[in-house]
Parts: C-alpha cells; sequence; structure tokens
C-alpha cells in the first residue's frame, strides 16, 4: 500500500486523469451550450462516438492529425444536425430522438468499422504525428505540477482555452445572453427580437463540434485506435457532469477532472494487484460519480425550458 502514497504513484496517477477528462471535459462543454439553449442534448454519446469513428478512419487513410480533427469535429456536428432537426424543426421528443440515435451511432460505427478493416484480432492504429504528448520547456521540469499539467497532448490545452472562452461567451456577450434567454423564457426572448430556432442549431452545431473533437481526442490520441463503443457511456457521464457543474464551465472542468482521476486511480489500483474484483475497480468512477450526483443535483437549478419546444404558434 506504500505505492499508493509514493511520489511516482501520486504524479502518473494525476498526469493520467487529466488526460483521461479531457474527452468529457470538451463534451461536456459543448453540452453547456445546448443546454443552456433549452436543449436537451440526449445524444451527446453518438456524437462523440461518431467523431471517434470518422476522425480514426480520415487519421488512418490520410495520416493528416489536421484532417483527422476537422472530420472528427464536422461528424460531430452533423450527427447533432440530425437531433436538432428531428427536436427544433420536427418538434419530436428530445430524450426519444436522443436515445435513438445514439443507438443508430453504435450500429453504424460497428457496421462500417467492419467494411472498412474487416474482423482482426489486431486493431489497426492511426499512428499520427503530434499524437503524443508535448512537454512544455522549463514549465515541464516543475516538481509535481511538471509532469501534470505541462507534459499533456497539444488539445488538454486547448481544451483550457476552450472552457475560458466558452465562460466568457456564455456569461459574457451578447450571444451568451441569447443563449440564456432561450433556454429560459423562448417566447420572451422572441418577443424581443431574438431567433429562438437560430440560437438552438447554433448552439447545437457548437456542442456538436466539441464532442465530436472529444471522440477525437479518445480514438487518434489517447487510444491510437478505434474498438467497439470506444466512448463506454462517457457522453452519458458528460451529461451528469453538466448537471454537477450547474452549467458553468469552469464547474464543468473541475467534475470532469474528479471524473478523470477517479477513472485512472481505478486502472491504477488493478495494475498493483490490489485484492478487489477488477468489476468492482470499472464501477467505481460511475458510482462515485453517481453518489456525487445525488448529493448536488437537488441544489442545481437547471434552464426553465430544457427539453421543451418552442411553436410561435402555440400559447
Amino acid at each position: 500500500m506504500s505505492v499508493i502514497f509514493s511520489e511516482v504513484f501520486l504524479v502518473t496517477l494525476l498526469a493520467a486523469g487529466v488526460r483521461m477528462a479531457m474527452p468529457i471535459l470538451l463534451a461536456a462543454t459543448g453540452e453547456v451550450f445546448a443546454e443552456r439553449s433549452g436543449m436537451l442534448n440526449i445524444n451527446l454519446e453518438g456524437q462523440m462516438l461518431m467523431g471517434a469513428f470518422v476522425s480514426f478512419v480520415v487519421g488512418y487513410y490520410t495520416h493528416s492529425m489536421v484532417l483527422a480533427l476537422a472530420a472528427g469535429i464536422l461528424a460531430g456536428v452533423l450527427t447533432a444536425m440530425l437531433m436538432s432537426l428531428a427536436c427544433i424543426t420536427w418538434h419530436a421528443q428530445h430524450t426519444v430522438v436522443g436515445i435513438t440515435l445514439n443507438m443508430f451511432v453504435l450500429g453504424f460505427t460497428s457496421f462500417w468499422y467492419r467494411v472498412a478493416f474487416g474482423i482482426t484480432t489486431s486493431p489497426p492504429k492511426a499512428d499520427l504525428a503530434g499524437s503524443g504528448t508535448q512537454a512544455i520547456p522549463l514549465l515541464s521540469k516543475i516538481p509535481l505540477l511538471g509532469p501534470v499539467l505541462f507534459n499533456q497532448s497539444f488539445l488538454f490545452y486547448a481544451a483550457l482555452i476552450i472552457v475560458a472562452v466558452s465562460y466568457f461567451v456564455i456569461f459574457k456577450t451578447r450571444f451568451g445572453l441569447k443563449i440564456r434567454a432561450v433556454g429560459e423564457y423562448p417566447r420572451a426572448a422572441e418577443t424581443m427580437g431574438v431567433n429562438q430556432i437560430k440560437i438552438r442549431y447554433i448552439s447545437m452545431a457548437i456542442c456538436g463540434a466539441l464532442a465530436g473533437l472529444g471522440g477525437t481526442f479518445l480514438s487518434i490520441i489517447s487510444l491510437n485506435r478505434f474498438v467497439d463503443n470506444i466512448t463506454a457511456s462517457r457522453g452519458f457521464i458528460a451529461l451528469a457532469i453538466v448537471i454537477f457543474g450547474k452549467w458553468n464551465p469552469w464547474l464543468v472542468l473541475c467534475g470532469s477532472l474528479f471524473f478523470g482521476i477517479v477513472d485512472a486511480l481505478q486502472l491504477r489500483l488493478q495494475a498493483i494487484g490490489l485484492n478487489v474484483p477488477y468489476h468492482l475497480m470499472l464501477m467505481l468512477p460511475y458510482a462515485l460519480t453517481i453518489v456525487v450526483m445525488v448529493f448536488t443535483a437537488g441544489k442545481s437549478e437547471s434552464p426553465a425550458a430544457l427539453g421543451q419546444d418552442y411553436e410561435r404558434e402555440v400559447l
């Protein structure tokens, strides 16, 4: 047990936790935009999975990190637009559409992965330049903090910028005010000249882009391969973290890091041979997320119009 309290163990645990938090952080930050506009985007898991699949296929055949990232983002956006079309334009029920699209994407990616690569015992790798970690000179040498914060993938630094920009846009800009107004009272927002349909479509596009980028992180940067259901319910965890984070990007960052560190912890506890069934270890991060939700969900106040359709002709 002394291994657990060693400096090396703690540093590697925190560094891995930060990496494992990134896909969830990106998806959850996008979900903040969607839910602030009133869209209950249950399809977050599907958008991440589609981004992971398309980015891997493009990266594998083109060997271009830029094209892989762009493809993952575009795949997430297009999947989000399917959700938007059904819910915003056709007024379908958000939860039903989201679950249906999640099932569709899971089958779609599994089928076309086998069409593209066949059934193999050793999954192919993309091997893209720039997919590893990039140490920042001098800063990466700082004891404890250096290896944890300054020896990460470039997407980690991009994610921190995205969180800061998202907070500024949502709470400090006119566009962010429109998003929040549509999510709280769309009829009042429209009487003030806000096009609630346009705002919701844009918010969902942002969400899809970030969710697709989160999926891309999994397949291109983290694992460097694609497997069936690679997201492993991270989209649903991101949904829970948005509630835990009270629809605030900075609090969402904290929640994502919590899940990432706990997920990294269960892997390391298995590696050191802790005499506990591995099934319980796999369950640990999800169980703790549920526990945190039980104690925090009651204190969270969601946007008033979350999951509700707005029809101009209906009083």
